[in-house]
């Protein structure tokens, strides 16, 4: 199947056994529509924590910082759409908790559907596939211009903490500390920090912090890039501080868990 089309992955998939995949604080350069078929969880959407549950659809467009954590139980399925699709998405972030039954089953219809083509392969699966993509974003927007749907008031702490995780995005691998960020917010780092935590749960460290960490253990299995390559990408001073940073956080040194990974590939 071609890179560009759309693609539907099991929540399994794309964490591939691994639970960091999205419980970290993250972002894709794909867009990303996520619904739950069971369980219950944290979301971390738009710089706000929400609980989230069976029947919930989580949009997240392209390079917006989020994580989601369902525990174990937890099942759903996932929508992968390439950035540079004609299908029309929002462009804002929303968790669209689903009460209509027909409504349920008519994305389940369309995810399921979309899944048999994905698996048979068929000539002309691109197209097919993205005509899928066309009808879950019908589907999407429809949900979105309804009442129930109206995105709630975001307070001011809120509203920081969305600026600040869209500046982690944009500058996560640069050589900026919180403190730096906060202050091309205009705010001090204790401000941060407080509405941070207030409206995640987290502190303005910790979510740069994840997102440093996701992309270092994304690259250490992904790439052959040395250690030490990765640690000057990201802004360590040092291949050392990179190697205590990992260990301090995963329990690991880098080359372990390289070597992890090719060995759980190898066993797969």
């Amino acid at each position: 199947m071609m890179q560009n089309t759309l693609k539907i992955r099991t929540l399994a998939q794309l964490t591939q056994g691994q639970d960091w995949r999205l419980t970290l604080a993250h972002d894709r350069p794909d867009h990303l529509i996520i619904w739950i078929t069971r369980g219950q969880g944290r979301l971390l959407l738009d710089g706000q924590r929400r609980g989230v549950g069976t029947h919930n659809a989580i949009i997240i467009p392209a390079r917006q910082l989020f994580a989601l954590d369902l525990g174990k139980q937890g099942i759903g399925q996932a929508v992968i759409i390439p950035d540079a699709t004609d299908v029309t998405l929002p462009q804002m972030p929303r968790l669209l908790r689903i009460r209509d039954a027909a409504a349920m089953n008519e994305l389940t219809t369309l995810l399921e559907a979309a899944n048999r083509e994905q698996a048979a392969q068929r000539p002309l699966v691109a197209q097919s596939m993205d005509a899928y993509g066309t009808l879950i974003s019908v589907w999407v927007q429809r949900q979105l211009g309804l009442e129930e749907h109206a995105p709630s008031r975001r307070n001011a702490a809120a509203r920081l903490s969305a600026a600040y995780c869209a500046r982690i995005t944009a500058h996560f691998a640069d050589t900026l500390t919180m403190a730096d960020h906060a202050e091309s917010l205009g705010v001090t780092a204790t401000h941060l920090t407080r509405a941070c935590k207030a409206a995640t749960g987290k502190t303005a460290a910790d979510l740069l912090t994840e997102r440093v960490l996701y992309e270092a253990r994304s690259l250490l299995i992904s790439t052959k890039v040395p250690a030490q390559d990765i640690a000057r990408h990201l802004g360590f001073g040092s291949a050392a501080y990179f190697t205590r940073f990992m260990q301090h956080h995963t329990n690991a040194t880098p080359t372990a868990l390289r070597k992890a990974s090719v060995q759980q590939s190898q066993a797969a």
